[in-house]
């Protein structure tokens, strides 16, 4: 691989990731990297990665600017290796105040995450949203697929999750460029004729080809529409081994090409970083 962009990468304050990792522990499994977020960036540029897309999301309305202000400092920190996207709790008071903020501090795109935040992608509140970051050009990732599901959330993902939700967003908003994470775990099918047939939607391999989950059917990469494919690790909330991802796409059946598209050049396309 001649370059890699890790385009799931999870940065948060460190009393927000003990938490994540208390919750891991007690409903998810066993987090194998427990490294705040500068250790867990130098840990992966350490080994090869060449850029990373960062993510965080609000858990409850008041505390996106302070969360966006985090991103901000580490995306300095680290300056030109890091992409940060901002966050806001979906029909917060002032959400698009918050997000135009975060972007003219140079965040450069929006991370959501339905079965945390338990909204519905199709609901009232997410207009204003879409609206912004399809005047502003600014990418969306929404963790809109079904699994991983857990008891402990408080909400149904099941109920608010579904390819076709994502489907109406993306035909009402032709403008937002929008990524779901895990290839939209578990409708693989449904996801794969979406890109297929949609220039505005992406996936990324975070936690659907490792074979880990039980949902996890052995995407075939090469069968695929190849330029909507992201690599990302889901790092570092993982429970095996950080390349594990990447040795699953070196060893699949696809081209030189297929290979670079997915490990770095969709990524540099989506979220705009200098080739």
């Amino acid at each position: 691989m001649d370059r890699v962009i890790d385009s799931h990468v999870h940065l948060f304050p460190g009393m927000i990731f003990n938490a994540v990792w208390r919750w891991f522990d007690k409903y998810g499994w066993p987090v194998r990297y427990k490294l705040h977020s500068s250790e867990l960036l130098n840990f992966l540029f350490d080994r090869g990665v060449d850029h990373v897309v960062a993510f965080q999301y609000a858990h409850k309305p008041g505390i996106s600017d302070w969360l966006n202000n985090y991103m901000i400092a580490k995306v300095a920190e680290f300056q030109g290796r890091v992409t940060g996207l901002a966050t806001v709790f979906p029909g917060e008071e002032g959400a698009v105040d918050i997000l135009n903020r975060a972007f003219d501090r140079g965040l450069k795109g929006v991370k959501l995450h339905v079965h945390v935040q338990c909204f519905d992608p199709v609901s009232k509140a997410m207009e204003p949203v879409y609206e912004l970051c399809s005047a502003r050009r600014m990418p969306m990732v929404i963790h809109a697929g079904r699994e991983p599901k857990s008891p402990a959330y408080t909400c149904d993902p099941h109920e608010l999750c579904s390819a076709g939700r994502i489907e109406q967003v993306i035909k009402r908003y032709p403008d937002l460029r929008l990524c779901v994470p895990h290839f939209g775990m578990d409708e693989y099918d449904a996801y794969s004729r979406l890109i297929r047939d949609n220039n505005n939607l992406w996936v990324d391999t975070a936690m659907a080809i490792t074979d880990y989950l039980p949902v996890d059917a052995g995407l075939d990469l090469g069968a695929q529409r190849s330029d909507r494919i992201l690599y990302g690790s889901d790092f570092p909330n993982i429970p095996y081994a950080w390349d594990r991802e990447l040795k699953c796409i070196e060893t699949s059946p696809i081209s030189r090409q297929v290979m670079q598209a997915i490990t770095w050049k969709n990524a540099a396309e989506l979220f705009d970083i200098p080739v």
